[in-house]
């Protein structure tokens, strides 16, 4: 059972190491050539940069149980469907429960976009985010 960080711009990367390693568990960081990121005593992987090729790299690692760190609904439908765990950034849990939802959200936005219409962005990042996050992490954690 190991941990998987999308790294490329995890807002928690560093909340995730510090209570990963609290349960002794294996981390794996994952990111592209544009972004250097390395930790002590965690792994980090460098991939090429690419469309989606930090997400194949992680889904080529991931296993029955692993939990991944990501914000990318595509990527947690995937882990999902190999028996994995997922969890956004801000504390909001994958589960097959919502994870349909979401990708229907996304592709609708999409194609609004590509109508031309302009969406929000995300919400600034707050305290209470973090808080949000570190709660469903050691929720997860502790049903391992």
């Amino acid at each position: 059972m190991k941990i998987l960080i999308d790294a490329d711009g995890c807002p928690v990367l560093d909340i995730t190491i510090k209570i990963g390693k609290e349960k002794n568990m294996p981390i794996i960081i994952l990111c592209d050539t544009a972004h250097i990121i390395e930790r002590d005593e965690v792994e980090t992987i460098t991939v090429s940069k690419g469309s989606d090729s930090v997400d194949f790299s992680l889904l080529k690692l991931v296993g029955k149980g692993d939990l991944v760190v990501t914000q990318d609904y595509g990527l947690a439908g995937m882990v999902l469907a190999k028996g994995g765990l997922a969890i956004r950034q801000d504390g909001l849990i994958y589960n097959n429960s919502n994870i349909d939802r979401l990708l229907a959200e996304r592709h609708n936005a999409k194609k609004l976009r590509k109508s031309g219409a302009r969406l929000k962005g995300p919400k600034k990042r707050t305290t209470e985010d973090d808080e949000k996050f570190i709660l469903s992490l050691r929720k997860l954690l502790g049903e391992l």
